[in-house]
């Protein structure tokens, strides 16, 4: 079964960059061949340059990134969105960038730019306090210095458990299971990690869930009197585990969790009682978001109804570690059976699905079934029974043995507020068949009515054809929409007899010239 899947640009031409894959410069002027390095050769540089030590800027881009060129997006309102592996951010990676010479763009987009402004940044802290830095222990103050974070608990998790962790015991760097780089394990002594708060933390456990460490934050109130926990929403930090749960326990900060997970998933903390409202998502419910699922619900603030799942990553990462999503799906089953939640897309939902006007977690690559069956697993059931099949453009969203998307390289991948869930391909019309094909599989014929989601625009095509067959190949019917209106919302395209197997709708390119069509999303019915 032929399956079409797209990094973001930025991640791929990192991957191609660490692997030596790649043949182009990652500058758009053309750049400097060591952007090419792999990111090892990549950090030696930088060291050797600005006279900080190599393991130093491999452990925290591992402990930040995992090594991967992330492009940031905001999570936290007054947290700057990261950038590259060393997830620069906002005055510090415009002042790294005036101290390595290089442009705020090359930051964000350059790997060697970007390593070489946190070099450069670390070297000018270094050299303002004056102190001798002999050992990677006495460079301790200046990694929780970078970590960004204010309270002691969480400097000491960023630098102790993170930074020096990885320095302590290697660590071998993977992206989506290829093996990028390692980084060789140093003799570090614990005691003496200077300006480093201790490790020890009082700690207690979750009265919610038991796995998970209780750390307060106080930013909450009370839900709606008569309200319970009715749906999930699924995060991403937009940064590390300790700088993440760091921030959602601080006052300042206005936001908050119920819960926050690792980037492997060895660790859970609970932040905010499930019972109580947590402050993680800014939007009002739209059904209209979210399948046209409880609809009682819109215009009311989503916290009032929803446990929020922060996980510590980046919503543009190619991929997330098996074990934080196991982690973070045993979680889920706990709090479903909790409060009666359904284990379906419906009920555990992406925040950027629905606050797509300017969030866009956990990002296109989560692997929603994937996780959707863990959390079925765990609870020891499988997903309920659907007479409803929804096929989305973006197949990591997709039960790819009951539907998908099939597209040439021909389509362009884009979003809008308005797509279904992460995206749509788009291309123009010409009198070509290279269609977008949305198969989806019936075990047995019968009668089903379909209906397409499109973001609508003026240069979409006024007679878009969706063309209708059914498993033994024979054409049903052509519907013509236009899709200059009624975007961003479920059109009926009609009503048809649909014979056992795989049955598909390919949306055409071949009618009037001059427009675009888009392929977002389809539901049989």
């Amino acid at each position: 079964m032929p399956l079409r899947y797209r990094l973001p640009a930025v991640v791929l031409a990192a991957v191609l960059a660490v692997t030596g894959c790649s043949d182009q410069p990652f500058s758009a002027q053309g750049g400097d061949p060591a952007d090419l390095a792999p990111l090892d050769t990549v950090f030696a540089r930088a060291a050797a340059e600005f006279a900080v030590p190599a393991p130093l800027l491999e452990a925290i881009a591992y402990t930040e990134t995992r090594w991967e060129m992330v492009e940031g997006h905001e999570e936290f309102e007054g947290v700057a969105p990261a950038f590259g592996v060393m997830a620069l951010r906002g005055e510090r990676l415009r002042e790294g960038a005036r101290l390595a010479g290089v442009t705020e763009p090359q930051v964000k987009s350059e790997p060697m730019a970007n390593v070489r402004a946190a070099a450069a940044l670390l070297r000018s802290w270094a050299d303002a306090d004056g102190q001798a830095r002999t050992s990677l222990e006495d460079w301790g103050d200046l990694v929780v210095r970078y970590s960004g974070v204010e309270t002691p608990a969480a400097q000491a998790g960023y630098a102790r458990d993170g930074v020096y962790a990885v320095l302590q015991s290697g660590a071998e760097v993977t992206v989506e299971g290829r093996v990028v780089g390692r980084i060789e394990a140093a003799p570090v002594a614990a005691a003496e990690l200077r300006g480093v708060p201790e490790a020890a933390e009082a700690r207690s456990m979750s009265a919610d869930y038991g796995p998970a460490i209780w750390r307060a934050s106080p930013n909450y109130s009370s839900r709606p009197s008569g309200t319970d926990p009715s749906m999930v929403i699924v995060h991403t930090c937009e940064g590390s585990y300790a700088g993440c749960w760091g921030w959602l326990t601080n006052s300042q900060a206005g936001v908050s969790a119920h819960y926050v997970v690792n980037e492997t998933g060895s660790e859970v903390s609970q932040l905010v009682r499930e019972s109580k409202k947590a402050w993680h998502i800014g939007a009002s419910y739209d059904c209209s978001l979210n399948g046209n699922t409880d609809c009682g619900k819109n215009g009311q603030s989503s916290n009032n109804f929803t446990i929020g799942i922060e996980h510590a990553g980046y919503a543009s990462q190619s991929s997330f570690n098996s074990g934080m999503i196991q982690t973070s799906a045993e979680l889920g089953c706990d709090i479903s059976q909790d409060w009666g939640i359904p284990r379906d897309v419906y009920h555990f939902v992406g925040h950027g699905q629905l606050q797509p006007y300017n969030r866009t977690d956990p990002g296109p690559n989560w692997p929603w079934t994937d996780y959707l069956n863990r959390i079925n697993s765990a609870c020891g059931s499988t997903p309920p029974p659907s007479s409803t099949i929804i096929v989305d453009s973006n197949n990591s969203l997709n039960d790819t043995n009951v539907g998908y998307i099939q597209t040439s390289s021909n389509w362009t991948a884009s979003s809008h507020s308005t797509d279904y869930q992460t995206g749509y391909w788009w291309a123009q019309t010409a009198a070509v068949s290279d269609g977008a094909t949305f198969w989806f599989y019936l075990p047995s014929g019968g009668t089903k009515t379909i209906d397409a989601w499109w973001v609508a625009g003026t240069n979409r095509s006024p007679s878009a054809p969706f063309i209708v067959y059914n498993a033994s190949g024979s054409q049903l019917a052509t519907k013509y929409v236009n899709m200059q209106s009624n975007g961003g919302k479920w059109n009926t395209l009609g009503t048809y007899s649909f014979t056992s197997g795989w049955n598909k709708v390919v949306l055409s390119r071949w009618t009037g010239s001059g427009y675009v069509v888009i392929a977002d999303a389809l539901r049989i019915r």
